[in-house]
């Protein structure tokens, strides 16, 4: 088990150094509000939208921590203490 889980990790990592640096693109509707925003105004830069970007994508990695946060929880009970 742990072989199978330390092979995926692996050859996510290698497809994640091999795919083409263009896999990191924004989403059409960031990149068309950035498009906008600099057609308006020539010094335009997207911090703004960056740490927007960023907050949205923390939201689910706190829900989906918790949620495994309370399987281990429940899985994985608090062992008794011993009376002396």
């Amino acid at each position: 088990m742990k072989k199978t889980i330390l092979i995926a990790v692996l050859l996510m990592l290698i497809g994640g150094i091999l795919l083409p640096k263009s896999a990191a693109a924004q989403c059409v509707m960031c990149k068309s509000q950035v498009e906008a925003a600099r057609a308006e105004n020539d010094d335009y830069t997207p911090v703004g939208l960056n740490k927007g970007i960023v907050y949205m994508m923390t939201i689910p990695y706190i829900l989906m921590g918790m949620v495994g946060y309370a399987w281990y929880r429940r899985t994985h009970p608090k062992p008794a203490k011993s009376q002396l």
